[in-house]
């Protein structure tokens, strides 16, 4: 996906700044960057989530399931309020907060402590599963995946798992930077259609295609938006 026009939205253009102050080895650099855009048109546009409403029982809730390489995640949450911005250049080191996989124990914001491929779509099922029991119908829960994630099992058993039980509150997010291992005929977005999910693949540098999707009505079906990015080796 080359010589694209990259479409974007206000307040985008710190965040490599952002980005940049977190240095050091182990930065999962491609891992980052492509979740860049979807992360920010997520927090800035549709979250009902703030710094203020980060423990609310009402708010909307994110689960970073793509816990490997967060650099843009903690630059998303540092340009929201979260953190501290003065607290990016401790990025990876020993005493940090902001390890090279996010704790939710010591990022503000953060939901789940993760890293580990094929985690946080099951925890994503249990979370909206939750939430419909205690009679919460309004907080929405977003789950950031790579495409890679889906060469773990666990993964595809929460998408047939959600589709069947019809989790409308739920929706994937999945970056597709061509890193899996195994193909889908059809693509990703079809194996979640095939479920019963509402599915849509878009460009995942485009800020208004993202939105778009991001806020398509889907009652009664779990939503996926599957966010094509560069290749990773490209």
């Amino acid at each position: 996906m080359t010589n694209r026009t990259r479409t974007t939205s206000s307040g985008f253009g710190e965040l490599p700044h952002l980005m940049a102050l977190m240095t050091g080895d182990e930065k999962h650099g491609p891992a980052a960057t492509s979740t860049l855009d979807a992360l920010w048109v997520l927090y800035d546009r549709v979250l009902r989530v703030t710094p203020e409403t980060a423990r609310a029982q009402d708010r909307d809730r994110f689960l970073l399931s793509k816990g490997h390489g967060p650099m843009a995640y903690y630059a998303v949450l540092a340009a929201k309020g979260f953190l501290d911005r003065e607290v990016l250049p401790s990025f990876g080191a020993y005493d940090s907060p902001l390890g090279h996989h996010p704790d939710r124990l010591l990022v503000p914001g953060v939901e789940i402590s993760s890293g580990s491929l094929g985690h946080g779509l099951p925890i994503g099922v249990g979370t909206a599963l939750g939430l419909r029991a205690q009679g919460l119908e309004d907080p929405a829960v977003w789950v950031l995946l790579g495409d890679a994630e889906f060469d773990e099992g666990s993964n595809h058993e929460a998408v047939a798992f959600a589709g069947a039980y019809g989790l409308d509150r739920l929706h994937a997010l999945v970056i597709d930077n061509s890193s899996a291992t195994h193909g889908w005929r059809g693509g990703i977005a079809a194996r979640f259609a095939a479920e019963g999910w509402s599915a849509e693949t878009v460009d995942g540098r485009d800020h208004e295609a993202l939105y778009a999707a991001y806020t398509a009505a889907h009652p009664g079906r779990p939503r996926v938006v599957v966010a094509r990015v560069e290749p990773k080796n490209s």
